[in-house]
C-alpha cells in the first residue's frame, strides 16, 4: 500500500519504524505465549504454596535488579543514536560498568538478607538467584539493536532464549523436580538471554574484543542515570514489594496468598511490554521530532498518549469481564484470584501512560522527576498495603497496586513544568481527544 506524500512526514522513515516496531512486537507477543504457557505450567505444578516460595524469592531480588542495571538501557540507546562512531567504547564501557555492579549487588543482597530475611525461604535460593544481576550485563546488546533500529535481531533471541527456557522447566515438571531446581532455571534464564545477545552480536561481524573503556564517558554515564537507578530501585519496590509483603503479613496462609496472587501478577502484566516495546522502537523519531519541528514533537506526544489509552483499556476491560473464565481453564486452585484480576488490570492504563510519560522526562532531561514520581508511587504502595492486606488480603493487595500506579503516573500534574504533559495524559485518559477528532472530522 503506497501512503499518500504529506508535508512533514517521512514515508521511508515511517516504514522503517514500522518494521521495526513489528519485529519488536513479534518477539515480545511470541516471548509472552511461550512464557505464559510455561508460568501456567509451573504455577500448576508447584501450586499455591511452592509457587509462592518461588514469586516471593525472585521478587526479593528484583529489587536489586535495577541497582545492578544502572537505570543505563535508555542512555544508552540515545548516546549510541547521536554517536554512532563511538559504538565500542559506549557498549564497553556500559558493559563494565553493569558488570561492576552486579558484583557490588552480590554482598549487598545477602548483608539485605540478614537483616531481612523472608520466611520459609531457604538462604540458598536467594544466593542462586542474586547472580541475575550480574548476568544480565550483556544486556546492553540490546540497547545497540534499538539504536540501530533492528529488532529482528532481538526478537530472535527472546524467542529462542524464551524456548530454551521453557523447554529447562517443562523437562523439572516431567521429571518431577525439587523446588529449587526451578530456581536455578530462573536464574538461567538471564544467562540464557545474555549468551544469546554475544552470539548474534557476534554473528554481524561485532567483536567484543573491540569494545574499550573511557573513564569520562562512565562519569557522564553516571551522572546522567543516577536519578533512574533510583528511580529504578523504586519501580521495583512498588511493583514487588506486594508479593513479598503479601506472605509475610498473612503468616501461615502468606505463601498460598502470594502464589495465588502471582498468577493475578503474570495475567495483568500480560501486555506490559506493549508500550515499552512501542516507545523503545518510536524513541529515535521522538528525538527527531523534537530537534527538527517542536510543534509535530507535540503532536506525536499527544498521540503516543492517545494510543497507549486506547491499547490498555481495551485490555483492562477484555481481562475484568473475562477474569473468571481465565480461572475456570487455569486452575480451580487458583480460582479466588479471579477478582482480584478483574481490578489489578486497570493498572495497566497507568503503567501505558507512565511507559510513555518516562520517555518524554528523559528527552526532555528531566532525569529527576522519575525518582520522585516513582518514590512517591512505592510509598503510597507501601502505606496502602500495610493498611489494607490485614482487611482484605491480596484484593488489599491489587487495590493499592492501582492506586501506586496512578500516583506515580500524574504527580507531575503538581510539578509546573511538567504539568503541560500531565494535562495531555489526562485528556488522553478521559477520551477528550478522541472525541476531539471525531467532532473535527
Amino acid at each position: 500500500m503506497k501512503i499518500p506524500a504529506l508535508k512533514g512526514f517521512d514515508e521511508v522513515a515511517f516504514k522503517k519504524y514500522l518494521k521495526n516496531t513489528g519485529w519488536l512486537m513479534l518477539g515480545r507477543v511470541g516471548s509472552l505465549i511461550i512464557k505464559m504457557a510455561t508460568s501456567i505450567a509451573v504455577a500448576n505444578y508447584l501450586l499455591p504454596n511452592n509457587n509462592g516460595i518461588l514469586n516471593a524469592s525472585v521478587s526479593y531480588i528484583y529489587l536489586f535488579a535495577a541497582l545492578a542495571s544502572l537505570g543505563l538501557d535508555s542512555f544508552i540507546v540515545k548516546e549510541l543514536h547521536q554517536h554512532p562512531q563511538q559504538r565500542d567504547t559506549i557498549l564497553g564501557t556500559s558493559f563494565l560498568l553493569k558488570t561492576i555492579a552486579g558484583i557490588v549487588c552480590l554482598p549487598l543482597i545477602y548483608l539485605f538478607w540478614f537483616f531481612f530475611p523472608l520466611t520459609n525461604i531457604p538462604y540458598l535460593f536467594i544466593v542462586v538467584l542474586s547472580f541475575t544481576g550480574l548476568f544480565q550485563s550483556l544486556s546492553i546488546i540490546d540497547s545497540y539493536f534499538q539504536s540501530e533500529v533492528k529488532s529482528k535481531y532481538i526478537m530472535q533471541v527472546q524467542i529462542g532464549g524464551n524456548l530454551i527456557s521453557a523447554a529447562i522447566k517443562l523437562g523439572l515438571i516431567f521429571a518431577s523436580s525439587k523446588l529449587i531446581y526451578f530456581v536455578y532455571a530462573f536464574t538461567a534464564d538471564v544467562l540464557v538471554l545474555s549468551i544469546g545477545y554475544l552470539y548474534v552480536y557476534k554473528r554481524q561481524g561485532l567483536r567484543l574484543l573491540n569494545w574499550n573503556y573511557d573513564k569520562q564517558l562512565a562519569k557522564k554515564l553516571i551522572r546522567l542515570s543516577w536519578p533512574l537507578i533510583i528511580s529504578g530501585v523504586m519501580v521495583s519496590v512498588y511493583m514487588k514489594i506486594d508479593v513479598i509483603m503479601l506472605k509475610e503479613m498473612l503468616k501461615d496462609k502468606g505463601a498460598s496468598e502470594s502464589g495465588a496472587y502471582a498468577t493475578v501478577v503474570m495475567f495483568s502484566e500480560a501486555l506490559n511490554f506493549v508500550p515499552v516495546v512501542i516507545v523503545s522502537s518510536l524513541f529515535p523519531a521522538i528525538l527527531n521530532a523534537r530537534r527538527d519541528d517542536p510543534e509535530r514533537y507535540q503532536k506525536r506526544l499527544q498521540n503516543l498518549f492517545d494510543l497507549m489509552v486506547w491499547l490498555s483499556l481495551a485490555f483492562a476491560i477484555f481481562i475484568s469481564l473475562a477474569s473468571p473464565f481465565i480461572y475456570q481453564f487455569f486452575k480451580p486452585q487458583f480460582a479466588e484470584a479471579a477478582p482480584v484480576l478483574a481490578v489489578h488490570v486497570w493498572g495497566s492504563l497507568f503503567v501505558f501512560l507512565g511507559v510513555a510519560s518516562s520517555q518524554f522526562l528523559i528527552t526532555e532531561g528531566f532525569n529527576k522527576l522519575t525518582f520522585v514520581r516513582t518514590g512517591i508511587g512505592a510509598i503510597v504502595n507501601i502505606v496502602l498495603n500495610l493498611i489494607l492486606i490485614p482487611q482484605m488480603g491480596m484484593m488489599g493487595t491489587a487495590i493499592a497496586t492501582v492506586a501506586a500506579y496512578c500516583t506515580a503516573t500524574f504527580v507531575i500534574l503538581f510539578i509546573p513544568k511538567t504539568r503541560k504533559q500531565g494535562i495531555m495524559m489526562l485528556k488522553s485518559l478521559f477520551l477528550i481527544t478522541a472525541f476531539q477528532k471525531i467532532f473535527k472530522s
